[in-house]
């Protein structure tokens, strides 16, 4: 089917935006090694293929390709975050110890977090990717970024990685922003389907990032994400919680993000916007138990705009992370970034109707209790 460009109109007024996209071939060669799932290989684990490969990811751009919608993005070229860059967040230590894994044949650098030969390069340019999508959104060269980075981010810490993050992404680029574009306030909104640690981690003492993680309840890492972890010290309040309850769907998540995310966005003001977006909160993934789907993603992107729109003059930065069906991711990102762009592909989700029919969508009774707890306790912030 030859592409042809449908702008989106609100209203009688079109909303398309100047949406940015970076991506880079190198990103799909950081080899995760011929884990099986996510844990090595060793009697009884037979040799397999890493949860974390390149195709979900490279066929996320292939479908952008195949249906001409790349040409309505502005791309934006990634180029390698600094030495300094990386160190504002990560100790010298695992900065090394990346980068002799690295140069040496690869290995593991924390907690389920493998590298192969040229990652440590690969990781840097994944984050300086996010960097300068940052710089042009704050510059105003374009209104909102999508950064389709590998190796994810949001589970590593200072000193290690963890869950197939090497270097904090997000992190890395709030630093930069802080230390070098004159911004202020930050929030990170997270749907990734597991708990956006090492973010929250980063800044759980500070009053000026406010961190949200909408995701599994204690999946993982394990015991991290409960409603009562909500900062420390100055940062006290400003880390969110919202644990869904395995199996929720479309309606859990769009009453947390009505109820919990929009008034916490509200009342903290940000200077800019990032989401840690994975996608493996969709009803096809192998490594999470929601029932999200297309339609679900692109509806809290078009709140996050909104919010951003009202806060922030639109600023607004997607980092990609999890997401582990190579089938079914492309066509959550493309609907981000249709909702981002203001423009239609003209490609149908042939998947959609199977995730919308899944019983349960519609927000249940225990998810009801559990997002009625969050929002009492933001309510008192």
């Amino acid at each position: 089917k030859r592409y042809k460009p449908v702008l989106v109109f609100r209203g009688s007024i079109s909303m398309s935006n100047k949406t940015g996209f970076v991506y880079h071939e190198l990103f799909a060669w950081h080899d995760t090694g011929n884990w099986s799932l996510f844990l090595p290989p060793g009697f009884p684990i037979q040799p397999g293929m890493h949860v974390e490969h390149p195709e979900t990811k490279r066929r996320f751009k292939n479908l952008l390709d195949a249906s001409g919608f790349i040409n309505e993005l502005k791309p934006v070229e990634p180029i390698a975050a600094t030495d300094e860059d990386i160190l504002r967040f990560h100790t010298e230590k695992y900065f090394n110890t990346v980068k002799k894994m690295s140069d040496e044949n690869g290995g593991d650098v924390g907690q389920l977090t493998q590298v192969g030969l040229g990652s440590f390069e690969i990781a840097k340019l994944s984050a300086g990717g996010v960097i300068e999508a940052t710089k042009a959104v704050m510059a105003g060269d374009i209104d909102n970024a999508y950064v389709l980075a590998r190796p994810p981010g949001h589970h590593a810490d200072a000193d290690q990685g963890i869950g197939f993050c090497v270097f904090g992404n997000i992190v890395i680029a709030i630093k930069h922003a802080i230390a070098n574009l004159g911004v202020r306030r930050v929030a990170v909104v997270d749907w990734d389907v597991h708990h956006g640690n090492g973010t929250e981690t980063a800044f759980y003492d500070d009053p000026n990032v406010l961190t949200i993680s909408a995701h599994q309840d204690n999946w993982f890492p394990p015991n991290r994400g409960f409603v009562s972890d909500i900062g420390s010290g100055d940062g006290e309040g400003f880390a969110i919680n919202i644990p869904l309850p395995p199996g929720s769907g479309m309606g859990a998540y769009e009453s947390a993000f009505d109820r919990i995310v929009s008034p916490a966005l509200d009342g903290f003001k940000p200077d800019i916007i990032f989401v840690a977006s994975g996608f493996d909160g969709s009803a096809f993934d192998p490594l999470g138990r929601m029932m999200m789907h297309s339609k679900g993603y692109a509806t809290l992107t078009k709140k996050l705009m909104a919010a951003a729109d009202r806060l922030c003059n639109g600023r607004l930065v997607m980092a990609h992370e999890g997401g582990y069906s190579p089938t079914y991711v492309p066509f959550c990102g493309l609907a981000v970034l249709e909702a981002l762009s203001g423009k239609s592909s003209g490609v149908d989700d042939p998947f959609l109707e199977f995730a919308q029919g899944m019983a349960g969508q519609d927000l249940q009774q225990h998810q009801e209790e559990l997002i009625a707890i969050v929002e009492k306790q933001i309510s008192h912030r």
